[in-house]
């Protein structure tokens, strides 16, 4: 028997909405390199593979409108940006140490 995981139909569990604001392919390899610094999207197809322009361009954006990362415009001509986590992205980063921590001890099991 499945259990239901909303909590209404308006209001989703914290639990929920954690899960659907990091849901994607490439939303945590992104979020692992920028907790190195600071990257330009350049900096993404050297260190993840198989990443796409658009799929990048379309997970950067979610990101961002999530309040995970932050998007600086250096110039606008030739368009020249770079990303960096927030304080919120800071917290994620933190929470994926523990959930890698929790993945390290099962492969030692």
């Amino acid at each position: 028997m499945k259990t239901k995981i909303r909590v209404s139909e308006n209001k989703i569990c914290p639990l929920e909405h954690a899960v659907n604001t990091i849901s994607g392919k490439w939303k945590i390899p992104i979020v692992w390199q920028l907790n190195e610094g600071v990257k330009r999207p350049v900096d993404f197809y050297q260190h993840i593979a198989g990443m796409n322009r658009r799929v990048l361009t379309r997970q950067l954006k979610e990101l961002e409108e999530s309040g995970i990362i932050f998007k600086t415009i250096i110039k606008e001509k030739p368009l020249e940006v770079e990303y960096q986590l927030t304080a919120s992205g800071d917290q994620l980063v933190a929470a994926l140490w523990n959930l890698n921590n929790w993945g390290v001890s099962l492969l030692e099991a």
